[in-house]
């Protein structure tokens, strides 16, 4: 599948999730019913856009499945500590990880034959999500086309913080730039969003690069500014931040962060379909949705059919991509 034609399916699944979701509350989501908490792992540290996410919705699934849910972050390794806790668990339902585009690169990358999607069971997408990048309030940087002149003046000694190492789902979207406007940044990875904008409100890094639900707080403050969003559209929330297109450079909208949950191999499938149908059920309370829109996400109602070829399919595009850059041979 073409890049074009991915983005076209992800997008259409989001829109149809608007008309969809609300039908989930009518699925047999409360036949998902564990007999002791259920553990989900996150491979990153507390307060960035997984943890937000996870967080949220581990609240509203609660209820649901008649448990706790306790969200463990494990952060280390672009992923490597949280995956082997979730391929060495029992495919019983009680360990459950969220997913991003970094484990499908991770993968192909720092993580290759180590890990591969085959190790695991993918069993529902929840959102799709566009980055952006930022500076502090304070910043003479008022655009990307200042960052990529500043960039051409100092040879390249311009550092961007993003979660992750090289490869990761935000490097990659930098190295798209870097290809459009001819120049080199400095890549300095992070483990958390709130690591970022710490790094970049003190003045350590000069960019910053994250999902916009962590990070609004602090433009709502008035502390951040942004200089552009990687996709097709402004965002709803932000709407005087320019796209990366409008400020005239070609980086392909389709490179979208996405948030999953999967767990190990060998999980039965019926098992799966009531997980999937209790996080969409989850996703349509009122209370996610605030969450979600404010956070200038997308929704998706994907379940384990559909998300285990999404994820054959994202590997190929994360693949391309990581070519485009020369990342990979």
């Amino acid at each position: 599948m073409t890049i074009s034609n991915l983005k076209k399916l992800v997008l259409g699944v989001a829109g149809a999730a608007a008309l969809t979701l609300g039908g989930v509350q009518n699925a047999a989501a409360g036949d998902w019913a564990p007999d002791a908490p259920v553990n989900m792992i996150l491979h990153t540290k507390p307060g960035g856009g997984v943890d937000v996410y996870s967080r949220t919705l581990a609240k509203e699934l609660e209820p649901i499945i008649g448990q706790s849910i306790v969200v463990v972050n494990a952060p280390g390794g672009g992923g490597a500590t949280q995956m082997a806790k979730i391929r060495a668990a029992k495919p019983d339902g009680l360990t459950l990880g969220v997913n991003t585009v970094t484990h499908l690169t991770g993968m192909q990358t720092n993580l290759r034959g180590t890990f591969s999607p085959d190790d695991f069971d993918w069993i529902a997408l929840s959102q799709v999500d566009p980055i952006l990048f930022f500076v502090s309030k304070e910043s003479e940087l008022n655009s990307i086309t200042d960052l990529v002149e500043l960039a051409k003046a100092n040879g390249g000694a311009v550092n961007i913080a993003g979660f992750g190492p090289v490869g990761s789902m935000q490097n990659i979207g930098m190295a798209m730039l870097e290809k459009s406007a001819g120049v080199t940044f400095n890549w300095v990875a992070h483990q958390s969003t709130p690591d970022i904008i710490a790094a970049v409100l003190g003045g350590h890094m000069d960019v910053g690069v994250a999902n916009l639900g962590p990070a609004l707080e602090f433009f709502e403050a008035d502390r951040l500014k942004g200089l552009g969003v990687l996709g097709d559209n402004r965002l709803s929330t932000l709407p005087d931040m320019q796209t990366f297109g409008e400020q005239g450079y070609d980086v392909d909208t389709s490179w979208l962060q996405i948030r999953g949950v999967f767990g190990p191999k060998d999980m039965p499938e019926e098992l799966q379909q009531q997980i999937a149908d209790a996080i969409h059920k989850a996703m349509a309370s009122e209370s996610y949705q605030t969450y979600a829109r404010a956070s200038g996400v997308q929704d998706s109602d994907y379940g384990p059919k559909e998300y285990s070829a999404f994820i054959k399919q994202m590997s190929s595009v994360a693949e391309e991509q990581l070519k485009a850059a020369g990342i990979i041979e």
